[in-house]
């Protein structure tokens, strides 16, 4: 793994770190609706064998450094700021395969994924 510099001001074309999709956005919404949280946060962490795991949490408010998105005017994602070397120029996706509906990263910074796809790794 190698050591990587971010610079806010060098997002994607839409000023956004992490983008997220009509469908995604949909179930976000969804699940605050059910919720007490007013947010949803997007983070990384290191975990299994491959690296790094993402983590979404509904929460109630963000931490001081979080990216602040708000979208429809409903729905706040909420980004880590440590998080953003590596979720810069990530799409969140949510996908239908069958009966089974999932949350995808669409991350073009991910290098390797592990079997399951639970965990991965970055350039």
């Amino acid at each position: 793994m190698s050591v990587e510099s971010f610079d806010p001001q060098n997002l994607v074309a839409d000023g956004r770190a992490v983008s997220v999709t009509p469908e995604a956005l949909a179930h976000f919404r969804r699940q605050l609706a059910g919720q007490q949280g007013k947010a949803v946060r997007l983070s990384v962490k290191k975990s299994g064998c491959t690296g790094f795991m993402y983590v979404i949490d509904l929460v109630e408010e963000g931490g001081a450094d979080d990216l602040r998105y708000s979208f429809d005017d409903d729905v706040e994602l909420l980004v880590a700021r440590d998080s953003l070397p590596i979720l810069n120029g990530t799409r969140i996706d949510l996908v239908k395969e069958g009966i089974n509906r999932q949350i995808k990263f669409i991350n073009p910074n991910v290098k390797d994924q592990c079997g399951c796809g639970e965990s991965f790794s970055v350039n």
